[in-house]
């Protein structure tokens, strides 16, 4: 059975998407802990990273390192954390969040309800600084 991720990038689900490459998307996150929080998704499905291929798992974080840029910019944060954790959804997964302390990785504050507009304007920030940074795997 498709993990909620496959029907994300296949359409089935809705999803913002700020980044799409022929290996992975990007897409915030509806539970978002931050601001930004986007997720990094590969397209193969793949349940824990550690079985990944090398290749992949480097285009992975390749491209969160973009994703984070992108955060640096239009957020200017204390730092950009990266987390895998993998629990909860059965499909690899890259958590790239603005964060001002580690306080703000803690899935136990994520916004179980965020506003559908803040969602929107967070995409549209993170698709503007990776546009402006010459990303051209931006969703327009």
């Amino acid at each position: 059975m498709p993990s909620i991720f496959t029907k994300i990038i296949e359409g089935e689900i809705p999803g913002r998407f700020v980044w799409k490459d022929d290996r992975c998307v990007a897409f915030l996150s509806i539970n978002p802990l931050r601001p930004g929080h986007t997720l990094v998704v590969p397209r193969d499905e793949v349940d824990h990273w550690l079985d990944l291929p090398e290749d992949l798992l480097s285009h992975l974080t390749r491209v969160a390192q973009s994703i984070g840029r992108a955060m640096d910019k239009a957020y200017s944060p204390v730092k950009v954390g990266l987390m895998l954790a993998g629990l909860e959804v059965p499909h690899v997964h890259f958590h790239v969040v603005p964060i001002s302390g580690v306080n703000d990785l803690d899935f136990s504050n994520a916004d179980p309800n965020p506003r559908q507009e803040d969602l929107e304007e967070a995409a549209a920030s993170l698709r503007k600084a990776l546009g402006d940074l010459g990303f051209r795997e931006v969703i327009e």
